[in-house]
């Protein structure tokens, strides 16, 4: 059982940057992506980008693209989501999100088994 931990998160003024990081824990395991997912309050959650772990691939939304940077760690089984150039609709709680095999599309939240407990991110204008 894969088990996602995340940290970071916070309020920051428009402009302004954050870092998200998410550790996997739960023993021996082998991933096939690993990414962020973000849920605004009334909407449904929607992808922010992932890495799929075998080669490295980054793959972002276009809300994000160029503003934001996914990154891993192998020693850790970690990702780290760099965020710059926040703005007010970023405002969401960011949700953590693997899977151990190929399930389909990287973008769709349903293809992901193991979810983190998310953390608030609070832009203000």
């Amino acid at each position: 059982q894969v088990q996602l931990v995340e940290s970071g998160g916070g309020l920051v003024q428009a402009g302004g940057s954050l870092r998200l990081s998410c550790a996997a824990d739960g023993g021996s395991f082998i991933l096939d992506a690993m990414g962020w997912f973000r849920q605004a309050p009334g909407k449904e959650r929607e992808f922010v980008a992932t890495i799929g772990w075998s080669d490295g691939t980054l793959y972002y939304s276009d809300s994000t693209k160029g503003r934001f940077t996914i990154s891993r760690d192998l020693t850790k089984n970690a990702v780290l989501l760099q965020m710059n150039s926040l703005k007010r609709e970023d405002t969401a709680v960011y949700y953590c999100a693997a899977r151990q095999y190929y399930t389909g599309s990287y973008y769709s939240p349903g293809n992901y088994a193991y979810w983190g407990q998310g953390t608030q991110v609070t832009v203000s204008s």
